[in-house]
């Protein structure tokens, strides 16, 4: 496996697989890779020739008071693990090889960004909308892959691919869980023993919200009240618990088929995400 820090190294990588007829695909992630994350590696060998991974804490999408300083960085774990699964490439860049001293540039996907976790980290979608872009320019790929434990993220990338014609394949993969169903997060280090076995309550709150409207419950307003009281009684401190439609993430009517339900909840100092998406017209796997 490669490994390159600049712009122009990547593109000279990529630019001779170019010319070999090879196909791209990218991996972006900000490391402390953890099996979720090596699963989007696996899939994305099968649908392109060559593998290309980044691995950069984007201090864009992170707001006052988070966690950009502490964020887990384990990049010589991270290089062994993704040798160990036979990425083509890393990219390994810099603050100041992606963002120029005086950046004006920022891109905003209208309507999506401010929602959910938008509400409660102004600007966070802001960054990762534009960072993700700078990737996508930087490394040209055809297919690009991502979990869909953020499923607010990969709808704003998507969204954002459609309207700027961008002309890449966004493929997401299934959310990979610990053995409670706790959805795997570079975040799950944070939490403390006691945390770690009440942290699946908040799959466990969706999943109940998710067969109760399978169930044919049509009173979507007081099934999300019920899943936020069940995660203040176990301990957590909710953000949202909200029943959307998956295709724009608006709040889902009864008459509604494709759903996905959106959670966030802190426990103690770690703030968890996770979904669920179905559709009413088959039962889930």
């Amino acid at each position: 496996m490669r490994i390159v820090n600049t712009i122009l190294e990547l593109r000279a990588a990529i630019n001779a697989w170019r010319l070999a007829g090879q196909s791209v695909a990218l991996v972006p992630t900000m490391g402390n890779l953890h099996a979720g994350h090596l699963q989007l590696v696996s899939i994305a060998k099968k649908k392109a020739d060559r593998v290309v991974v980044s691995i950069f804490v984007n201090p864009t999408q992170f707001g006052a008071g988070e966690d950009f300083e502490t964020y887990p960085r384990t990049e010589r774990e991270d290089q062994e693990k993704l040798a160990a699964e036979h990425a083509d490439l890393l990219f390994l860049p810099t603050v100041a090889d992606i963002y120029s001293a005086d950046a004006k540039t920022t891109i905003t996907v209208t309507g999506l960004s401010d929602l959910y976790c938008g509400a409660s980290r102004p600007g966070h979608f802001s960054g990762v909308a534009t960072v993700v872009c700078k990737l996508f320019n930087s490394v040209q790929p055809d297919i690009a892959v991502f979990g869909l434990k953020d499923f607010q993220q990969l709808t704003v990338i998507k969204t954002m691919v459609r309207d700027l014609n961008i002309p890449v394949e966004i493929v997401g993969v299934d959310t990979i869980r610990e053995s409670g169903g706790l959805a795997m997060s570079s975040r799950n280090g944070y939490l403390t023993d006691e945390e770690k076995s009440i942290a699946p309550q908040l799959y466990q709150a969706l999943r109940d919200a998710r067969d109760a409207i399978l169930a044919g419950n049509p009173a979507y307003a007081d099934i999300e009240q019920q899943a936020l009281q069940f995660l203040q009684q176990a301990g957590f401190t909710p953000d949202y618990f909200s029943i959307c439609r998956s295709t724009d993430l608006k709040k889902a009517a009864t008459e509604d088929v494709d759903l996905v339900l959106l959670a966030a909840a802190k426990l103690g100092k770690t703030r968890l995400i996770d979904n669920i998406y179905f559709s009413l017209t088959a039962q889930p796997s």
